[in-house]
């Protein structure tokens, strides 16, 4: 029988983003607590939330990234 594990290992990865390339779009913050940062990183999966022509600026793990921005 194999170790279970609590979950503790799963950071929060945190993304940073614009909704357009427009140098006036609002940058958004998306923080995925489901998804490891290579499922992020895919450009197959699919992010409720995030936009398809959606320009990424960061992403990051852990807690420390949401107050990086200050949004």
């Amino acid at each position: 029988m194999g170790m279970i594990r609590d979950g503790s290992y799963i950071f929060p990865v945190v993304v940073t983003f614009k909704t357009s390339n427009r140098s006036n779009a609002k940058i958004k913050q998306k923080v995925i607590r489901n998804k490891n940062v290579d499922q992020v990183l895919d450009i197959k999966t699919k992010i409720p939330g995030i936009p398809e022509n959606a320009v990424i600026l960061s992403v990051g793990l852990g807690e420390g990234f949401i107050e990086k921005f200050g949004l």
